[in-house]
């Protein structure tokens, strides 16, 4: 027997355990401490009928793959799994099969019994069909460990049309997701949820899927999002009326690690949910009628599964996934609360354990060493890459912004990339020569751009980082913007006039944890 079918078996035997005894008024005992999401929700009477992560086990008995990954060089496949049953990604598998090529995600597989894996979405009413994200786009640490989520960028997309238990016909179900505040934008339709079968706009309700991002369907919305609705079909609900009912509901805002959940009894209730995923509990925005326009009460769900587009395949928006999980009715608020509090206890985007060197997963900040600017640091502001000074009493945020995590680099494992401690997915890039903070894409041209080989200090002091892709241009700091720039040259960026230390870094100890 397969491993991923004796996990299937210890899954199902457990779940009709929880069912008899809960059938017999058998009194439960307390959740353990290591419980995952989809043991709690078992154990509350809603069992996932779907449960989707990159990153980690949603079972604590779980120790199947994880996801599939399809490389350039050859076409080959291979699927990656937990380093340990229960456990977290075997990310290094996918490091040692990606290595020297480029890497696809081509399947997400469901962790429960019903197998409703997701694959690469087809062509719908409103769209193209879609390509797999690249694998190493999102790199993060969870649980202390090196792993990666899915990012989504426009084109992208995965389904499942034939799915097993997923709600239908006004069947009542929850769904939360892991995603983050950082990568976003108002395009539709960043969903995780029930959708149509078909990939065509059916009709009011036949959706039923957490849609976060900033677009604004029903106005008023408060704040500039992004907001956690739902995507029942023909509008993002955040209230009955569509619109926002609730002032307070201004959206997370550019938080790294965003809980989102939904859940619909099918019939006259649906509830909508937010936390911070790194610490904290859960907060309600909405919790009443479904909407008053026809065709939501009752739900017409369809019970396909979507993941980074809408029902009819809108592939417009932007995303990041790390962890999501469906049920079979809707679970308690104390249910809910308990799988809150495990994701807080999971510590997505803790420090990386090294600090201070090039060695891929060391999170650093790079100090200028011009004579002007020994205590200026490079740090992205709002998308621009700039150089400004950091003490120990700047804000929390700007301490952030002049942290980066060194990746291997995107074009050349040989050379290094620079992630931003708080834009997890997002790396310094340049682009017309100057730097910015930028989602990576996948292109050839983003490896490219986001790739620098160090090479010791031009001035005598600290490292210098070359751009991969024009390997005489150094990363340079001019009048407190940084630009790739050589040694004299066209712009007044290259001039000459003390290049050597502009382009001379002290990799130092990062400011931010």
């Amino acid at each position: 027997m397969s491993t991923r079918l004796r996990t299937t078996a210890l899954a199902v035997f457990s779940a009709l355990v929880t069912v008899l005894a809960l059938a017999v008024g058998v009194p439960q005992p307390a959740q353990a401490a290591g419980s995952l999401p989809c043991d709690v929700y078992a154990a509350a009477g809603t069992p996932c009928v779907a449960a989707h992560s990159l990153v980690r086990a949603l079972y604590s008995s779980y120790g199947g793959s994880l996801y599939q990954v399809r490389r350039a060089s050859d076409g080959a496949t291979r699927n990656i799994g937990l380093s340990v049953v229960g456990g977290y990604a075997d990310a290094a598998a996918q490091d040692s099969f990606c290595a020297g090529t480029t890497c696809i995600i081509t399947e997400i597989y469901d962790q429960s019994p019903r197998h409703n894996d997701l694959t690469v979405e087809g062509a719908g009413g409103a769209g193209a069909a879609d390509v797999g994200a690249p694998a190493d786009a999102l790199p993060v640490t969870v649980g202390g460990h090196q792993v990666y989520g899915l990012e989504i960028s426009a084109g992208m997309g995965y389904r499942d049309n034939s799915t097993s238990g997923v709600a239908v016909n006004g069947q009542a179900e929850g769904m939360y997701m892991v995603t983050s505040g950082t990568h976003v934008n108002g395009r539709c339709c960043f969903d995780y949820g029930n959708a149509e079968t078909n990939n065509m706009d059916t009709g009011n309700g036949h959706m039923d899927a957490i849609n976060f991002g900033t677009e604004c369907w029903f106005s008023p919305c408060y704040g500039g999002g992004p907001w956690v609705q739902a995507d029942l079909e023909n509008g993002l609900f955040q209230s009955d009326a569509g619109y926002s009912k609730n002032s307070s509901n201004t959206g997370t805002g550019a938080m790294p690690f965003v809980t989102a959940l939904l859940k619909n009894n099918g019939q006259n209730h649906f509830a909508l949910k937010y936390g911070n995923a790194q610490s904290g509990g859960l907060t309600t925005t909405y919790s009443g009628g479904e909407p008053t326009t026809s065709g939501y009460s009752p739900m017409h769900q369809e019970g396909a599964i979507v993941l980074g587009t809408g029902g009819d395949n809108s592939n417009g928006s932007i995303g990041s996934f790390f962890e999501g999980v469906m049920t079979s009715g809707i679970p308690t608020d104390a249910a809910d609360d308990l799988v809150q509090s495990n994701i807080v206890s999971v510590g997505y985007g803790g420090s990386t354990g090294s600090t201070g060197s090039l060695t891929p997963g060391s999170e650093i900040s790079l100090r200028a060493t011009t004579a002007c600017c020994t205590g200026d640091y490079l740090r992205h502001q709002n998308d621009d890459a700039v150089l400004s000074t950091i003490t120990s009493s700047s804000p929390a945020l700007d301490k952030g912004d002049a942290t980066w995590i060194v990746r291997r680099g995107l074009a050349d494992s040989s050379c290094v990339s620079f992630e931003s401690r708080n834009y997890p997915g997002d790396f310094l890039r340049h682009s017309n020569y100057q730097l910015y903070r930028r989602p990576m894409d996948g292109t050839a041209l983003f490896r490219s751009d986001a790739t620098f080989c160090p090479t010791a200090g031009k001035s005598g002091t600290g490292t210098s980082f070359a751009s991969y892709n024009y390997p005489t241009r150094f990363l340079r700091h001019y009048d407190y913007t940084a630009y790739i720039a050589s040694d004299g040259g066209s712009h007044a960026f290259d001039s000459a006039t003390s290049w050597a230390d502009d382009v001379s870094w002290v990799v130092s100890g990062p400011w931010a944890p």
